[in-house]
């Protein structure tokens, strides 16, 4: 990882103001998600975060959801706007990739509009059979 970039597990070490900031104002997956429901998603997955060494503020942030035996689900992810271009975004997904492997999870899955390239060089590809593939769509949860 970049010397000047720290990843961490450590859900106490999120600036969650930031990372809602992020994903209810800035993207477009989760566009309006209120605060309760982030922060109910935060409690339920696995959180990962990239930090600058030298000043600690967040970079990056993204979720796991998973069984830990068989499936996962890699989402939010996020990299603030000044920190993109800078291999912030490579460097989580690695890491993240990193400790789920021991877990031998067979599948792990995720949804892009615009990232195919980054995910791609960690091994994910289109689905071979979208077609068995289905999905339940509702409103965003206002927990």
């Amino acid at each position: 990882m970049h010397d000047e970039l720290e990843f961490s597990d450590d859900p106490a070490r999120l600036d969650l103001d930031r990372v809602h900031t992020w994903l209810a104002e800035e993207s477009y997956w989760a566009e309006g998600r209120s605060r309760a429901a982030h922060e109910a998603a935060v409690a339920a997955s696995r959180n990962y975060g990239v930090y600058d060494r030298a000043s600690g503020e967040q970079l990056a942030y993204a979720r796991v959801i998973t069984d830990g035996v068989t499936f996962a689900w890699l989402c939010d992810v996020y990299v603030d706007a000044p920190a993109r271009g800078r291999g912030v975004g490579v460097a989580l997904i690695e890491q993240i990739m990193t400790e789920l492997e021991p877990l031998g999870l067979r599948r792990i899955g995720l949804t892009t509009a615009d990232a195919h390239g980054l995910y791609e060089r960690f091994g994910f590809r289109p689905l071979d059979r979208p077609e068995q593939w289905m999905a339940r769509m509702g409103p965003l949860p206002r927990a």
